[in-house]
């Protein structure tokens, strides 16, 4: 029987959704040898530059080498001082980290965020693959997680956005959800070095560990976070209106004044805080909120003036 859409449009999205998501297929893709528009999305354009390297051979050390790469082994044999040198690599593994859990499926604008959030994953990784490289990840779910191993097959791109849509439905069992820090460390544990990984979340269980983790992750990878947001996660209103989970439902106007305060700051320090994190470790950061069109990331010279102007506030 094919495939249909979801029937809860904003809600829950189908595989078909996702291969809809495709981008053009001019859109560039990952790869170091080109410039790229669709990793730094900012107003400037960007060539990979630094860990997508792999060692060539060894020469002969000449002034004005840098003395980090000398080959003590090669030296230590010859007697005579040697530099590794080396070329860029022309693979680039792209790993999605993408959040699924409880505190995704929540929207008060257009969409629930974990269905733009896979959107947003669907279309990286259609990039990836229609530029040559490998692409996988870890999702992340109400249920646990599931790894994809980086590959380059077309199949393993549509498997990946099958189980993601499927995260999605609304039916999808709840059990133990994987920490945000213990999700980064795993997927240290399998990039290779110069890996580009794409990190999808709202960061709401952002933390010290997180962090630190993140500082890990960003030795070995080009980093890219991407933070989606709805309206209500930076303030709730404070006159009227009721929220739900799908079985508890909160009265906005019993809060104090004082809680909705606490709310709104917490908000604002996570975001200072990877802000900060993302400019001392040299990594991208974005922020999409529910109400946003997802294919404005990979096209920021067409992103909405309220987005823009909200990300500038922020730098």
């Amino acid at each position: 029987m094919a495939q249909t859409n979801s029937k809860l449009p904003g809600i829950e999205i189908g595989k078909p959704d996702l291969i809809r998501a495709r981008p053009p297929r001019g859109t560039t893709g990952f790869a170091p040898s080109g410039r790229v528009r669709t990793h730094q999305w900012g107003t400037n354009r960007s060539i990979f530059l630094g860990r997508g390297m792999e060692f060539a051979e060894s020469r002969v050390y000449q002034p004005g080498d840098d003395v980090k790469n000398i080959d003590w082994r090669v030296t230590a044999r010859t007697g005579q001082t040697h530099t590794k040198l080396f070329q860029e690599e022309r693979e680039r593994p792209v790993h999605i980290l993408l959040d699924l859990r409880a505190m995704m499926h929540f929207g008060s604008r257009v969409r629930f965020k974990s269905n733009l959030a896979t959107e947003i994953a669907a279309q990286l990784a259609w990039v990836g693959h229609d530029g040559g490289d490998r692409v996988g990840g870890l999702l992340l779910h109400k249920d646990g997680y599931k790894d994809f191993k980086a590959a380059r097959t077309r199949r393993a791109v549509l498997e990946f956005m099958e189980a993601a849509a499927e995260a999605t439905h609304l039916d999808q069992p709840v059990g133990q959800e994987l920490a945000l820090p213990k999700a980064i460390r795993r997927l240290r544990h399998s990039v290779r070095p110069g890996a580009l990984v794409f990190l999808i979340s709202d960061f709401w269980d952002f933390n010290d560990v997180t962090e630190q983790e993140l500082q890990r992750l960003s030795l070995r990878a080009h980093i890219t976070l991407i933070m989606v947001n709805d309206p209500l996660d930076e303030a709730l209103p404070r006159s009227a209106g009721r929220v739900t989970n799908g079985e508890d439902i909160l009265s906005l106007s019993s809060l104090k004044s004082r809680s909705l305060d606490e709310y709104s700051l917490a908000y604002s320090d996570r975001l200072d805080r990877l802000h900060a994190l993302t400019r001392r470790r040299g990594m991208a950061f974005h922020t999409i909120s529910t109400g946003d069109d997802p294919r404005s990331l990979l096209n920021p010279d067409k992103r909405s003036a309220s987005s823009q102007n909200h990300q500038g506030a922020r730098s």
